[in-house]
This record gives C-alpha cells, sequence and structure tokens, in this order.
C-alpha cells in the first residue's frame, strides 16, 4: 500500500506541474529559511518534477527566494487540498545554464520575465527532496526517505 501511496503522490506533483500538467499548472508552497533562521512560505509553481525526486522552479534572481536559498540551502515543499498533502523536505540549488533555463521554461513565467528565456533575473531553483510525508485519497500517513 505504501508504493501506490507514493506512486499517487508522484502522479499528483507531475499534474501540478507546467510540464506534466494537461490542465495547465497548479501551485504549491515553498518554505526557506530567512536571514533570521525563521522559515518562511511562498506560493510557488512548478515547472517539472521526477516523481517525488526532484522539483524545478523559475525563480527570480535578485528575489527574497533566491536570497534565502543562497543562504541555507534546506527547504520543505507542500501540495495540500482536502484529498492530500504532500509534504517534501530536502534541499534547493540555484541553476542558471542556458540549457537548464531551455528547458524548464514554459510560458506562465514570461509574466515575470519579460525577456523570456534569456532574460538575466530568470534562474531556476532545484529542489531535491531527502524525505517525505504524504496523505493521499485519505489513506493512513505515509513518511519516508529517498
Amino acid at each position: 500500500m505504501s508504493q501506490e501511496i507514493i506512486n499517487k503522490a508522484a502522479e499528483i506533483v507531475k499534474g501540478q506541474t507546467a510540464h506534466g500538467g494537461e490542465a495547465g499548472f497548479g501551485i504549491c508552497t515553498i518554505s526557506l529559511i530567512d536571514e533570521d533562521g525563521f522559515p518562511s512560505a511562498s506560493v510557488i509553481s512548478p515547472a517539472k518534477s521526477d516523481g517525488l525526486n526532484t522539483l524545478t522552479f523559475g525563480v527570480m534572481l535578485d528575489s527574497p527566494k533566491a536570497s534565502r536559498a543562497k543562504n541555507c540551502n534546506r527547504a520543505s515543499v507542500c501540495f495540500g487540498t482536502m484529498e492530500h498533502c504532500i509534504n517534501l523536505v530536502g534541499e534547493v540549488e540555484i541553476l542558471t545554464s542556458d540549457d537548464i533555463k531551455r528547458e524548464m521554461w514554459y510560458d506562465g513565467l514570461s509574466h515575470h520575465f519579460p525577456g523570456g528565456v534569456d532574460d538575466p533575473n530568470y534562474g531556476v531553483l532545484k529542489f531535491t527532496t531527502k524525505r517525505y510525508k504524504l496523505f493521499v485519497d485519505f489513506q493512513p500517513e505515509v513518511e519516508g526517505r529517498l
């Protein structure tokens, strides 16, 4: 049963991404540690996922999110509705290679980056999961490590 829940959670996450969602993309919350050592949560749209292993997001390189990620690489990502809560804990890094930026680009980012994929303020925030806590379809909660 645990593997079924993990697989279902991965499907839900993929469905919320710009590159995997059939009806567009969704949002989740990312929490990063601020300069005072406290968690700071932000709503963000995921670009792509690799199961529960990794997620990527477009990020403004001059934003507080990017600054927090540079100062402390520990983070948490949460997808939630009445039917599920997918809480991922892990590490983040900021990627700026042109190849990665092109791979992760989707039209919804043009509102934030008027220069498109070549906008100098556009970067990719990559989240790598270390552990998870999953509540899916009212089944018993599943916790684990990747």
